[in-house]
């Protein structure tokens, strides 16, 4: 062999010698990455065809002696998120429900009308503790929205109100230089109240707030057919919490492989503490949270049209469920809810219901 052929021969060897490193690279990759492509394309294939909505979830831990501390590192045992509204619930159990007739005179005994809340953004203080069973007879639609506003509207300004001066008193101590221990037992009390472990006093200022008026109606009327559904006139339920407790409603259209239930409450005030406290320490609704924090940072009102966006997994129609809230809130003129003020209550309107 020439030394012309020895070389071209030397370079096809070196040449194959380079290809077959090369394709060895090439398959120990390839089985090495196949793995993390498979891991990741079912990720997403299941995540296109799976929705899992546990944002009504808040009240079904404790219920169910099942609480599960990896849905959220900031929250603490339930039995502190939810302890001031299980005593709310324990003290009304013979708690009375008034007929139509009898809250109807009764309004018209305190001249409570919506049309003058409207007007002078005044609230009567009447706080019922059941929706009349009536309600759900009534034909005119307007009727049965006024009678529902009328009712439940009192109870969410008594949550705000607490939220508010609640809020007040955690400002007040944060500008102290020094806190007393009567102070520092009221933070410890509300860190659990809104599930906050890390005893973090921004987190605390972002959840401790309160919920737009409009926001509160509309979700309650979708939740409830206007007040007509089961789960309100059997269990004063409101906006739809879940149980896993065995002591709910059974929804009637359950899914087979569902075990769920809606929780009861004694009182309708109990539901709607439980729905600003959902709101207000869930992780679904950080973001609700976050916007709400900021329109507090602008200066400007809570709005509810704005602040709806971020409530998508409320339900497991998503952004469908917030167009329809937005819907309810605009039709019915919501709004002019959200700056009124609840009248300080009398003993002569006490002695009434």
């Amino acid at each position: 062999m020439n030394i012309k052929n020895l070389k071209h021969q030397k370079n096809i060897d070196f040449g194959s010698l380079i290809k077959t490193i090369l394709s060895s690279f090439i398959i120990l990759g390839f089985f090495y990455l196949l793995p993390v492509f498979i891991k990741f394309s079912g990720e997403s294939i299941v995540n296109k065809k799976v929705f899992k909505n546990d944002s009504q979830q808040i009240l079904t831990y404790t219920l169910n002696n099942n609480f599960d501390e990896t849905i959220d590192s900031e929250f603490f045992d339930e039995k502190d998120l939810l302890d001031d509204i299980l005593s709310l619930n324990n003290l009304e159990e013979d708690s009375v429900r008034l007929k139509f007739s009898d809250i109807i005179k009764l309004f018209e005994d305190v001249n409570y009308k919506l049309s003058d809340v409207r007007k002078n953004k005044l609230v009567k203080p009447v706080a019922l503790s059941w929706l009349p069973n009536e309600i759900k007879l009534i034909d005119n639609v307007k009727k049965k929205k006024e009678l529902f506003i009328q009712i439940i509207l009192p109870l969410i300004l008594e949550e705000n109100n607490n939220i508010r001066q609640d809020r007040k008193k955690l400002f007040t101590i944060i500008n102290k230089s020094k806190n007393s221990d009567l102070e520092l037992k009221w933070l410890e009390k509300k860190y659990k109240q809104y599930g906050i472990p890390s005893k973090d006093l921004s987190t605390l200022k972002i959840r401790m707030d309160e919920i737009p008026v409009s926001l509160a109606i509309a979700q309650s009327a979708k939740e409830t057919g206007w007040g007509s559904s089961r789960f309100a006139l059997e269990g004063n339920a409101l906006f739809g919490q879940w149980t896993w407790s065995g002591k709910g409603l059974k929804p009637e259209y359950r899914e087979a492989n569902k075990d769920h239930e809606v929780m009861k409450f004694n009182v309708l005030q109990a539901s709607v503490r439980a729905y600003h406290r959902n709101l207000n320490t869930h992780p679904s609704y950080h973001d609700f949270r976050l916007s709400r924090a900021e329109l507090r940072d602008q200066g400007k009102p809570l709005d509810s049209l704005i602040l709806s966006h971020d409530l998508k997994d409320y339900a497991e129609t998503g952004e469908e469920y917030v167009e329809k809230i937005k819907i309810i809130i605009i039709q019915n003129n919501l709004k002019d809810f959200d700056d009124v003020q609840l009248m300080p209550s009398s003993n002569n309107l006490e002695s009434l219901i």
